[in-house]
Parts: structure tokens; sequence; C-alpha cells
């Protein structure tokens, strides 16, 4: 590190921005229901970037359109765990509407599949 320099900053990694402070020390989420593929949108048009903090708007900002844990954790280039404190908040606060994918999901008859391929092919 460079002395005189911000200690969160490293010049051989870069900026370093450290879980704990983004969750404020939290490394559990109070909601348990969010995983890796969750689907997370935001409720509202309008982010009040006033009242919340800047993490909270990135992800807000970034959940315009529904966006999976996974994908805002490597959008927000942070671990997971993080931004699912982070959700965890934003669910709690109604900023975001969180859903797991249906568990019941049937897979499609190889027959049919096939069926449609040989007809599309013919076309």
């Amino acid at each position: 590190m460079t002395a005189g320099r911000d200690s969160w900053v490293d010049d051989e990694a870069g900026p370093l921005v450290r879980p704990y402070a983004m969750t404020r020390g939290r490394t559990r989420p109070a909601n348990r229901d969010l995983n890796m593929i969750t689907l997370v949108v935001a409720v509202k048009d309008e982010i009040d970037a006033v009242a919340l903090d800047a993490d909270y708007v990135a992800i807000l900002e970034l959940c315009r359109n529904p966006m999976s844990v996974a994908e805002l954790a490597a959008h927000m280039d942070v671990p997971i765990v993080v931004v699912k404190v982070l959700l965890s908040d934003l669910v709690e606060r109604g900023e975001v509407i969180a859903r797991n994918p249906a568990r019941d999901v049937r897979v499609p008859d190889m027959k049919l599949l096939q069926a449609v391929l040989d007809g599309v092919r013919r076309l």
C-alpha cells in the first residue's frame, strides 16, 4: 500500500470495499429465502437516493428489470452473501420483490421436443 493513501485502496489490487462495511457487520440476511437464482425486481420507478445508502441505490438501479441474486453480485463485484444481506433489507422496506423460481418445473417430453425440431427443420 502507498503511504498516505486511504487504507481502502491497494495499488496492486485496486479499490477494496470491505463486505462488513457494506452490511454493517451482518453476515446473514434476515430473509433466508434468498438464493443465487432468486429473481429480484424494484417495486418503484423512482429511487429515493437521499434516504438510501449508495449500495441500496445501486441494487435498485440494477433491478429495474428482474435480475438474479448471482447477477447482482457479479454486477456489483461483491460476494453473494453481501448482496443477500442488502436485498433482505430492501425486501423488508418494500423496495424490491424477490421471487424464487417454481420448484415444480417439468422437463418437456423428449419425443415432443424431437417432433418440434423435425418440424422446424422441414420449414
